[in-house]
């Protein structure tokens, strides 16, 4: 349902000629997982957390141990994992959303919600971007600075992706060079790429998402479009995408589920970062 009504949503905008075809933006943002800390516990501990007292909510003592992902699992929601966002930031039991803005009018067009990991952002933004690159002339693709690394870039324009990457330059080389930061693209994209925050900050407060009441990934992910009509299988006949091109929703769904299409894509070579 969710899916549906976005899809008829996009279809108004295109209508009205809201949409951009050329120019996006993409941004993940954390959601906390419906379980706590007590929960996450090392996988080889066959205790049920009730312990000698109080019940299924026995104190815990974190002091001195050391937590990870490789040695823990929430036992309330398997699917989250330890996450945090930037240095200095507490870490959380979370998944990541992320979502693709068109620059035009600052409307979501794609989003979808993943585990989190190191690569999670970068694999979701090449997921979601690709069908919208499948066309002659080039897009670009606006983004913060934890975009900025050379595979990710160098998988964009193997695309025909122009990459609008914030650049990286603390104590490092950033992949974005003076050939792409000094178009006036560049800098209107950078400006324009933080206006997702905003439907970020409307999913979170007003839709609830900043903690959700639901456990598993599966569960969680049922208002996001990724599992839905217009971004995989749409059969609605008024989708603009599927206007287009008839099989591109099919396509992408044999993609994600590892089956290759009869679209061969421009680039032969393999992909630096694989769909898992």
């Amino acid at each position: 349902m969710a899916g549906k009504f976005l899809c008829a949503i996009l279809e108004q905008a295109r209508v009205s000629k809201l949409l951009s075809r050329d120019h996006f933006s993409v941004d993940g943002t954390l959601v906390e997982a419906w379980a706590s800390m007590k929960s996450f516990r090392p996988r080889d501990d066959e205790d049920d957390g009730g312990g000698d007292a109080g019940g299924r909510n026995a104190p815990a003592d974190f002091r001195g141990e050391k937590c990870s992902n490789a040695t823990h699992a929430s036992r309330t929601d398997p699917d989250a994992m330890l996450y945090k966002k930037g240095p200095g930031m507490e870490a959380k039991l979370c998944f990541i959303g992320h979502g693709l803005m068109e620059n035009r009018s600052g409307l979501i067009v794609d989003a979808r919600l993943t585990r989190v990991s190191g690569h999670a952002e970068r694999l979701a933004a090449l997921e979601m971007i690709e069908p919208h690159a499948d066309r002659p002339g080039a897009i670009t693709l606006g983004a913060d600075r934890g975009y900025d690394t050379a595979d990710f870039v160098e998988e964009l324009r193997a695309i025909n992706v122009r990459p609008h990457v914030a650049q990286n330059i603390s104590r490092r080389r950033s992949a974005i060079d003076g050939r792409t930061t000094h178009h006036a693209s560049y800098v209107a994209s950078q400006r324009i790429r933080k206006r997702i925050e905003e439907a970020f900050g409307w999913i979170k407060t007003i839709a609830g998402l900043r903690k959700t009441k639901l456990r598993g990934l599966d569960k969680v992910d049922w208002p996001s479009p990724s599992q839905q009509p217009h971004t995989t299988s749409c059969d609605c006949p008024g989708c603009w995408r599927h206007r287009h091109d008839p099989s591109a929703g099919r396509q992408m769904a044999d993609r994600r589920d590892g089956v290759v299409g009869p679209r061969v894509h421009r680039s032969a070579r393999p992909r630096l970062y694989p769909i898992r």
